[in-house]
């Protein structure tokens, strides 16, 4: 029977991320997942690495060091870099102060202000009269996350030996047995990565945190003519959503102001992404809607909110919805991310706020230097 320093439960990129970070330290690193491949939020996303408009404190800090690492283990691991930067379009003239208190914290170092027609020059395809400003941001990257999460994977195990055992439920987690619907898989210490299961491993100490799911609408969007996107595309919305920049003070006026012209929009939790896709494609969205097992069905009303908006930012008429779908995500009431401690072995790690792409890999190191206290030797 083999034995491993570390048994990570869970195959998404909150899983993944931790398995990186402890075979870098030289651990040897079994994942576990009950799919056969990855299913969940971490592939039903943007590939949207968002460092500008994440919450201040550990939550942006942690995003700038997953960004720093996507971009190194990227190249590495062959996942093409589709995307870099972000073009925040705003309309509204109440968006100016928030986007000008922005660029006055730390988090705005690096981003600048542009007119809309400067901000044409990364996405040719913004409508100038639909903005008065863009934030334009340096500091993200995008990746296709249907194939940068297989990709992720076959890395870990071809360059650093990590064990996958796939299709395999796990029931019990006590090191150095953790108990499989298979058998038991010997391990030193464990790091339990349950995206939105609340309810198969721990589910005592999990319902300590209120944790409930968030259900999001997205589509895939085929301009008519092709289209450049230089960097992913945010608007107003997104503003009063993102808290590093819906914190500010500034923002509450704009927030008023969305809820009076966009009461659907506000009361459906829509806000703005779009990103490209290899193929001229782009992803679009999103919505979000919270309960303990949101309903599977896409609402067309919801999806239209979303188009409405993309249509108010961008001039591509013609475009057509090749593909929708839904996803769901573990959200928490006071907190954006929960790592629990049931022993001194184990560790309970979840992104409670839909950022888990953004800030896997930074969480992952956290974990590992509290397990271990010991440095990664590197990606090389």
């Amino acid at each position: 029977m083999t034995g491993y320093d570390l048994a990570v439960v869970g195959a998404g990129i909150v899983g993944l991320g931790h398995a990186l970070a402890a075979a870098t330290r030289g651990k040897r690193v079994v994942v576990i997942d009950r799919d056969a491949q990855a299913n969940g939020a971490s592939v039903r996303n943007f590939g949207f690495v968002t460092v500008t408009g994440q919450g201040a404190g550990d939550c942006w800090t942690m995003a700038r060091r997953s960004r720093d690492i996507w971009a190194e283990v990227a190249e590495a691991a062959g996942i093409a870099l589709l995307q870099r930067g972000l073009v925040l379009a705003a309309r509204h003239p109440e968006s100016e102060a928030v986007i000008e208190a922005f660029l006055k914290t730390e988090m705005g170092e690096g981003c600048i202000r542009l007119t809309a027609e400067a901000a044409q020059a990364h996405v040719p395809s913004l409508r100038a009269d639909a903005a008065v400003l863009a934030l334009y941001s340096p500091h993200e990257i995008r990746v296709e996350s249907r194939t940068a999460i297989p990709l992720l994977a076959a890395y870990l195990a071809e360059r650093w030996g990590v064990t996958f055992i796939r299709s395999r439920a796990v029931r019990v987690v006590s090191p150095p047995a953790i108990e499989t619907a298979e058998g038991v898989v010997q391990a030193e210490a464990a790091v339990v990565c349950p995206g939105d299961d609340f309810v198969s491993l721990f589910p005592e100490r999990l319902a300590r945190y209120g944790v409930t799911r968030c259900k999001l609408q997205m589509m895939r969007v085929m301009p008519a003519s092709p289209a450049r996107f230089g960097t992913a595309v945010m608007s107003d919305l997104g503003l009063a959503r993102y808290l590093g920049y819906a914190d500010l003070p500034e923002a509450s006026d704009l927030k008023q102001r969305l809820d009076q012209d966009q009461p659907a929009h506000r009361a459906n939790g829509v806000h703005l992404i779009v990103t490209q896709s290899a193929d001229g494609s782009l992803v679009v969205g999103d919505s979000h809607h919270y309960a303990a097992t949101p309903d599977p069905f896409a609402a067309e009303d919801v999806d239209a909110l979303i188009l409405d908006e993309f249509d108010r930012v961008l001039d591509l008429p013609g475009r057509v919805v090749t593909e929708r779908w839904t996803g769901t995500y573990a959200s928490a009431p006071d907190r954006w991310r929960l790592t629990d401690r049931p022993s001194d072995a184990v560790r309970i790690v979840v992104v409670t706020s839909g950022c888990g792409a953004s800030t896997a890999f930074g969480i992952a190191e956290e974990t590992m230097a509290d397990l271990y206290g010991t440095a990664a030797a590197g990606m090389a």
